[in-house]
């Protein structure tokens, strides 16, 4: 294989092992002697568990190990699960309450984890747990996302966990009694189930003094501490593996209940112990996201400049804090809360209340899709009510490219950006201009036809510092070590590609190894848009420092002066002779030397400040009177993501971004009844988009190179779906403002659009 120019479209080198069925998944690693694991769930969402006999199911064939919480207590397993809160307005910590690995006394949703039978087949598992003799006094159910109702904590009042605002309250309500022009908008933001195609899984083996579990999650790191601090283990004693992951998207960062009991089974049994989620139990127990109602309210002054901005927000945490719940729809949404516009006076109040649903957390974007969502919808109604373009209005409120970098009201400092540029690039690929006529099309048609203007920025989150290895191989192939974990997104290619752009080293000779603890010394996962960034960065400062080292070693060997060993980015340089040795060529060279320190160098490279990726998303809809049916018919994305690594990979993050926009916005509805049973538990009756729900996306960058990183990259794993909830929502807003309904809430199922219309 050829070396690639820098910044090149290069086709992903692991999808050759993806589609020829060679991929590396936890079921593919699982030891042929293992045990099955089988969890027995909660029937009901909200009971006293007044008894619970598994001693029927101990004895049935096959049976190795049936565990409750109380056999986890007698063991001495940590059995409280992790969860981040935050403060209050009045400075007290958040709700913590107790969160059991396995049910005690109580249970608080459906799907809770209430025993773990480990057994030699599945089936010999799954019927030992019909065996389970397990009584419930049940209780209300408390699902409004509001305070009060029955009590699900006793360390959460009116099921209030927590309070928390940013901003100044006082100078914003000033603002307003002020402005000349104020707009209050309502929006929900619906809950979503992940689904990514390969299901939780994890498989535990323990030798007598070390635990090895393999999880298909988003890095190693974090599981090897908890895993170490529940089991009551040394960090040495425990290795964890990430291999290939079909999909995490912010639900698999974060540790359940399975993984820890089937390591703790593991040493129980000194057998290896798996298990692997099915499909329905996944939409039973994997933590799901947003799941908010927000009010929203813009105050202008007569030139239609915005002068402050309040929201408060109500959010679901599902029975439980999950591990990074808390901060998610608070801290997390504050970051781009102002989104582009140039505003100093804002206010932001999110309260957090407990339902007897499953846990809400991270869902890729994690606070930001959420915050932009809120802002460009009020912005589009703003737009209608006070009868000004909605574009206008956004040009004459963006922070100008003059006033960067630009101090946010909630501590941020955007580094970069020329956001009327961008927009104005939007505007000629979307075909504005065609617009009226293909709305006139359509009306022939029966239809109605919306557009949908988002302009987002995003923050890029996660741990700012990553590690790399680079080993040289004695077979002429060479091993980059990194600490991010692929979930799907690449990683593969672009990191051996960008450290083939920096060395000359052939990409086809470079192998990217991830997810071992043992082989890897820290490292801070997938997650937050963080990737490419830390993990190009830090392999930016380790080839730096290999570099000088080969300089080092050619200015002794050849006798030069160290100034005259230079290096081009494919080759050294010897000044004055015709020498020109790769860096693969200097490896064998030093091998033969004897210098094996010189085949291994490692650094772990710190970023300054985060990168804001910000664009345009333009959504078309048709609306079938008759029917309510929303078909998505155009869809344009202008993005800056400063400059790129692999434009094709680029393209395909934000494809994959906007899909999952568009099914939460057309396609997918969560539902529980009043008992809080999950009604959309299946595919059967969860509507994930198909090909036919996702039009053509126009795709084209206008980069401004950020400032916050030597490379003027900007994550972009997560901002289609940052930019793609609005842009939908506005567009099916514009198509029926005519008839007269203001208010619009995801998701457009065809028999609510349906209803809406026959309302109006």
């Amino acid at each position: 294989m050829e070396k690639f120019g820098r910044s090149q479209s290069v086709s992903r080198k692991e999808d050759i092992r993806f589609l020829t069925g060679q991929g590396h998944y936890v079921e593919d690693l699982i030891p042929k002697d293992a045990l099955h694991t089988f969890v027995f769930r909660s029937p009901v969402a909200h009971a006293e568990l007044i008894g619970l006999d598994l001693e029927a199911a101990r004895e049935s064939d096959g049976v190795h190990l049936v565990l409750g919480y109380g056999d986890l207590v007698a063991a001495d397993v940590v059995v409280g699960l992790d969860g981040t809160i935050v403060k209050n307005l009045d400075g007290s910590q958040g709700a913590a309450p107790f969160r059991p690995m396995l049910a005690n006394k109580r249970v608080r949703f459906v799907g809770e984890a209430i025993a773990v039978i480990v057994a030699e087949t599945p089936a010999q598992a799954r019927d030992a747990a019909e065996l389970i003799e397990c009584e419930y006094d049940e209780l209300p159910v408390h699902l409004a996302i509001a305070p009060g109702g029955e009590t699900i904590h006793p360390e959460a009042p009116e099921n209030l966990a927590f309070d928390w605002g940013v901003g100044d309250v006082k100078a914003t309500q000033t603002a307003f009694d002020q402005a000349a022009h104020s707009i209050a908008l309502k929006v929900v933001n619906n809950r979503i189930i992940v689904n990514s195609i390969e299901p939780r899984g994890c498989y535990a083996e323990w030798d007598g003094n070390r635990i090895h579990v393999c999880v298909n999650g988003q890095g190693v790191w974090g599981a090897k501490t908890r895993i170490a601090k529940v089991l009551n283990l040394k960090e040495d004693q425990v290795r964890v593996t990430n291999p290939d992951v079909g999909g995490g998207f912010g639900m698999k960062a974060m540790m359940y209940p399975e993984t820890y009991l089937c390591a703790h089974a593991a040493m129980l049994l000194s057998r290896p112990i798996y298990w692997i989620s099915e499909r329905t139990e996944a939409m039973l127990s994997d933590n799901a996201g947003r799941d908010l109602v927000s009010l929203a309210e813009l105050a202008f002054d007569k030139d239609y400049k915005i002068t402050a901005y309040r929201v408060n927000t109500v959010c679901n945490l599902g029975a439980y804090n999950s591990q990074f719940a808390q901060p998610i729809q608070s801290e997390l949404f504050s970051k781009v809360l102002m989104g582009t516009y140039d505003v100093q006076t804002s206010w932001l109040n999110v309260k957090g209340v407990y339902t007897n649903t499953t846990q809400v957390d991270a869902y890729r974007g994690a606070g930001r899709p959420e915050a932009i969502y809120v802002l460009e919808r009020t912005m589009d109604r703003a737009a209608r009510e006070l009868g000004i373009d909605p574009w206008e209005l956004r040009r004459r409120n963006f922070i100008l490219p003059s006033a960067f970098p630009y101090k946010t009201t909630t501590g941020e400092t955007y580094d970069v950006g020329d956001f009327a540029r961008v927009l104005a690039r939007a505007e000629q690929t979307s075909d504005i201009a065609g617009f009226d006529t293909r709305k006139v099309k359509s009306a022939k048609k029966g239809k109605l036809r919306g557009q949908g203007l988002c302009y987002y920025i995003e923050s890029i989150l996660g741990d700012p510092s990553e590690g790399t290895s680079i080993i040289f191989k004695e077979d002429g192939t060479v091993d980059i070590f990194v600490g991010t974990q692929s979930n799907g997104q690449g990683h593969e290619t672009v990191f051996a590609q960008f450290l083939s752009d920096q060395t000359g080293i052939p990409v086809d000779l470079v192998t990217v190894v991830q997810g071992d603890s043992d082989l890897i010394a820290k490292g801070g996962g997938t997650g937050g848009s963080r990737s490419a960034t830390t993990q190009n960065n830090a392999t930016l400062v380790t080839v730096d420092i290999m570099i000088q080292a080969f300089q080092n070693y050619l200015s002794e060997k050849l006798e030069v002066a160290f100034d005259d060993v230079e290096f081009d980015d494919e080759a050294f340089r010897i000044v004055g002779s015709n020498l020109s040795p790769s860096l693969l060529e200097c490896a064998k060279m030093v091998r033969s030397d004897g210098r094996n320190d010189l085949l291994i160098h490692e650094a772990r490279a710190d970023l300054d400040g985060r990168s804001y990726p910000n664009g345009a998303h333009i959504a078309e809809v048709e609306i079938d009177l008759e029917t309510g049916e929303v078909t998505l018919d155009r869809y344009s994305v202008v993005d800056d993501f400063g400059n790129l690594f692999n434009p094709m990979l680029v393209e395909g993050q934000v494809h994959g971004g906007v899909v999952q926009g568009i099914g939460q916005a057309i396609t997918e509805h969560v539902v529980y009844d009043e008992n809080g049973q999950l009604l959309t538990a299946s595919f059967m009756d969860y509507g994930i988009p198909r090909a036919s729900d996702v039009p053509f996306m126009s795709f084209v960058t206008e980069a401004v190179p950020s400032t916050a990183n030597p490379m003027g990259v900007k994550g972009c794993g997560e901002a289609g779906t940052v930019g793609a909830l609005a842009a939908v929502a506005n567009a099916v807003q514009d198509a029926v403002w005519v008839r007269g309904i203001k208010q619009v809430d995801m998701p457009f199922t065809p028999v609510r659009v349906w209803e809406m219309l026959q309302a109006s």
